[in-house]
């Protein structure tokens, strides 16, 4: 009898202990996989271990205690996540807004300022904080994107067949082959022309569906900023994702 029908399910995760703190693994296994890796994501903070098609979960779990010291530092160097409440404080393009709540009752956010500069309001249940600055920032983005394909799509002579926004970990953007566009609603807490660059990037891509040299000498005639806007994205991309 093959050995997969032999083994028991593997468990979605494992967990281990380290210094009394308790440190959860979720287990992946990998077909072309020839080795036990483990790794610490530093854009969500989920520690995953992945494993060879033929090795043992127990093997999995000694190898991750004799990780955990590592894990645990890993753990300690990730940027402290920053959740949608009152008192927060969240890029909105770039620069800092303080999140404050005016009243209970239901009402529009708005962009203000106070003594200390400027805010996200909002007029809702305490409950429904999270969900309301994420509903806001997405339209935010949406509008944003929206306006910068309006501002490309006449250089390019073509324009996308939609936009749609996702929360992506590993791409800002993309461009599918029917010419529809993709972007990660985070951009809105990055400086406005990082937002700007990935766009014209994306649209770059109706006309050259490849990174080619035609396609940067495209890229470069649409956009003046590909290179810092790169550079803020490699130094800063990751962590756009500690908030919320």
């Amino acid at each position: 009898m093959p050995l997969a029908l032999l083994r028991r399910p593997d468990p979605e995760h494992l967990e281990v202990q380290h210094e009394g703190a308790r440190l959860r693994i979720a287990l992946r296994r990998r077909p072309t996989a020839r080795r036990i890796t483990l790794r610490v994501s530093a854009a969500t903070g989920e520690v995953v271990i992945t494993l060879p098609s033929r090795t043992a979960v127990d093997t999995a779990q000694r190898f991750a205690a004799s990780h955990a010291g590592w894990i645990a530092a890993r753990l300690a160097r990730l940027p402290e996540r920053v959740v949608f409440e009152p008192g927060a404080h969240l890029p909105l393009r770039g620069a800092p807004h303080r999140v404050t709540l005016r009243d209970r009752r239901g009402g529009a956010v708005r962009v203000e300022h106070d003594a200390g500069g400027p805010v996200i309001s909002l007029a809702c249940e305490p409950a429904h904080v999270a969900r309301r600055i994420r509903d806001f920032l997405a339209r935010e983005a949406r509008r944003d994107l929206a306006a910068a394909v309006e501002r490309y799509a006449p250089r390019l002579g073509q324009r996308p067949g939609r936009i749609t926004l996702r929360d992506t970990r590993s791409r800002w953007g993309s461009c599918t082959a029917r010419g529809e566009l993709n972007f990660s609603w985070r951009l809105i807490l990055a400086p406005p022309m990082v937002l700007d660059y990935l766009v014209a990037h994306e649209m770059a891509h109706l006309r050259e569906m490849n990174h080619s040299p035609r396609f940067w000498t495209l890229l470069g005639e649409l956009c003046p900023n590909v290179e810092a806007a790169e550079a803020w994205l490699k130094r800063n991309g990751t962590g756009l994702h500690r908030y919320g």
